[in-house]
């Protein structure tokens, strides 16, 4: 009976250690061996829109720890004759693909983007939104340079910058047409890639909006120019690989993406450079990766596998239709899926990516995609065949 008992005891404990390292998780990203990596089955019901709703540009998706899904879109963007069936802006999802709530617009307490871009959700389960007005928007409205925060729900809670304000690597209170945001939870700071007009990240408190620090390109301060003039992004000033086998010195517009991992390195897609590039949350810079760099301009968005070491990184390949899996220490590129077309599992125009508890992952497309698409985790395997 003593024997039977301690082996339960240690039983227990064992299990109560897995389920500490883990975080009670049982998502596909615990179990994979060397050489195996996670693969993934594009889910064509997923989904479900009610109303007759009709999506306009898809900019932005996020997950939340319930696995509930916010994804962002320009209603504006819908076609002037479907226009009236245009869906909120914000539009919440359960696991499932079942509609909960949709929410967002103009509204005289606070300055809502021209063209919708950014979603992001905290760890207090606040939803950050950016906008990039004129880029992806509409001509003759002011310049997007706020960031936004609410409940999840859709409840006001602050604006930092506003619409049409002077924009500028050296300012401290706007923005000039931010494209993303991330909060990191162990300091309560907001990072901020900023983004269409500006080059640089910035970094507030989250709470009270507090200017704390800012960077460029290869942690260096930020450069004077003015900002990129409105319209298309400049092509890339990368020149050859034999000129600057480190890339650009200069982050190049737009600085698309920031993600923050949980061992507190800051992943920053600099799309049209085709790279990502790392920092330590102070700026200090770390090393970089080329995604794809002898092709169209790449690196757009970026999630995290779930698990506790969040060994993956998932890259949006806007330029190449493509989702590249990343082995998140080495940045070795383990393989890549997708395709430009309309079917299922294709992107056009893919923009940004989130994944949820379980691994599954959730990708959005700007035009002419127009759609987010669910990709269910399906465990690992050995890399497939391109």
């Amino acid at each position: 009976m003593m024997l039977c008992r301690r082996v339960l005891t240690m039983a227990l404990m064992t299990l109560a250690v897995v389920i500490a390292m883990t975080g009670g998780r049982t998502g596909q990203a615990q179990s994979a061996a060397a050489g195996q990596v996670p693969l993934f089955e594009a889910d064509p019901a997923w989904p479900r829109i009610p109303n007759d709703w009709v999506l306009g540009t898809v900019t932005s998706v996020a997950v939340g720890t319930n696995d509930h899904v916010w994804v962002i879109h320009r209603p504006r963007s819908v076609a002037a004759d479907r226009r009236a069936k245009a869906a909120p802006p914000v539009l919440e999802f359960d696991a499932a693909g079942t509609f909960v709530r949709g929410w967002g617009g103009d509204n005289a307490a606070y300055d809502w983007p021209s063209a919708e871009h950014g979603i992001f959700l905290d760890h207090q389960n606040n939803i950050w939104i950016t906008g990039s007005n004129p880029s992806g928007g509409l001509p003759d409205q002011p310049t997007d340079n706020m960031v936004l925060k609410f409940t999840s729900t859709g409840q006001f809670l602050r604006q930092l910058g506003g619409r049409g304000k002077p924009g500028g690597n050296a300012e401290t209170t706007h923005f000039e047409r931010a494209a993303d945001v991330a909060v990191f939870p162990p300091t309560n700071e907001l990072f901020v890639a900023d983004g269409y007009g500006n080059r640089r990240v910035a970094v507030f408190d989250a709470d009270s909006g507090a200017f704390k620090r800012m960077w460029g390109a290869f942690g260096k301060a930020p450069d004077t120019a003015p900002p990129a003039p409105l319209g298309p992004p400049p092509p890339s000033t990368q020149g050859s690989e034999q000129e600057q086998p480190e890339g650009a010195p200069l982050f190049a517009n737009p600085v698309h993406s920031v993600r923050i991992s949980r061992d507190g390195l800051v992943y920053v897609a600099d799309r049209t450079n085709r790279r990502i590039q790392v920092f330590k949350t102070s700026g200090e810079y770390v090393t970089q990766v080329f995604i794809n760099r002898s092709e169209s301009p790449s690196a757009c968005g970026m999630a995290f596998s779930p698990d506790p070491a969040q060994r993956f990184l998932y890259v949006a390949d806007y330029g190449n239709s493509r989702l590249v899996v990343l082995d998140r220490q080495t940045l070795t590129v383990l393989y890549q899926f997708g395709g430009r077309g309309p079917q299922p599992g294709q992107f056009q125009g893919l923009h940004q990516l989130s994944a949820d508890a379980k691994g599954n992952l959730y990708a959005v497309e700007v035009a002419p995609g127009n759609r987010v698409q669910k990709f269910i985790a399906k465990g690992f395997g050995a890399p497939p065949s391109r």
